[in-house]
C-alpha cells in the first residue's frame, strides 16, 4: 500500500482546504428581514378618485434574502405579508379593504412574493418573481436599489434595499369599481436584513 509523504500530504490538505473555503466564500449570505425591530416597511398607495393619494401599509410581514455583493445576480428574496394587518389609518375603510371586495383577507390571509431572478445593471436591480395575492399568482418585477451594508453596533451585520413596483388590481381578481383613476396600486418595500 502506497502512502503519501508528509510534504505531499500537507499539499493535498492545503489544496482541499482552499477549495472548501473558496466554495464557502462564493455562497451568498442569508439575511433575515428585520420586521421585528421594524427596520423594514411594506407600504402602498392608490389614487382616490384621481384627486389625491390614499396611503397605507401592512403592519405584519416577514421574509429573508440571500445576497452576495460580488455576485448580486445569484441573490434571492422571499417576503410573506399578513393581509389582515392592512392599515390605512381608518378603521372602517380598513375593514372594507380586508373584505371580499378587495383582499379577501379572511380567505387569503397571506400574500407572498418569491423571486425567480435578480439582475443588476448600473445603480439598479431588477427583481423578477411571482406575487401571490387574493389567491392569484402572477409575475411581478420590483425595481430596487441597494442602500448599504455593514456592521451594526450590536455585533451583527446588515444590508438594506428599497424597491418599488405597481400592478393592476384586476390582475389579482380585485374588480371592485373605484373609478378609472384607481385601477393600479403602487408599492414600496424598504427592507433591512440581519445576516444569519
Amino acid at each position: 500500500m502506497q502512502t503519501l509523504n508528509p510534504s505531499k500530504l500537507l499539499a493535498v490538505f492545503t489544496l482541499s482546504t482552499g477549495l472548501l473555503l473558496s466554495t464557502q466564500a462564493a455562497q451568498a449570505a442569508n439575511y433575515q428581514i428585520d420586521s421585528q425591530g421594524m427596520h423594514a416597511a411594506v407600504q402602498f398607495k392608490i389614487k382616490h378618485l384621481g384627486y389625491s393619494w390614499l396611503n397605507g401599509r401592512f403592519d405584519n410581514f416577514k421574509g429573508n434574502f440571500e445576497y452576495d455583493a460580488n455576485k448580486p445576480n445569484a441573490s434571492s428574496v422571499e417576503v410573506e405579508i399578513d393581509t389582515t394587518s392592512l392599515n390605512s389609518n381608518h378603521a372602517e375603510r380598513d375593514k372594507h379593504l380586508r373584505s371580499a371586495d378587495f383582499l379577501n383577507a379572511s380567505k387569503y390571509p397571506k400574500a407572498k412574493f418569491v423571486s425567480t431572478s435578480i439582475s443588476e445593471s448600473g445603480d439598479g436591480i431588477a427583481v423578477k418573481g411571482k406575487l401571490t395575492l387574493n389567491g392569484v399568482t402572477k409575475p411581478l418585477t420590483i425595481e430596487a436599489e441597494k442602500i448599504g451594508e455593514g456592521k451594526d453596533p450590536w455585533g451583527g451585520y446588515r444590508a438594506g434595499f428599497t424597491g418599488t413596483t405597481s400592478f393592476k388590481l384586476a390582475d389579482y381578481g380585485i374588480t371592485y369599481d373605484l373609478g378609472p383613476a384607481s385601477t393600479e396600486v403602487f408599492m414600496t418595500l424598504d427592507i433591512e436584513g440581519v445576516r444569519q
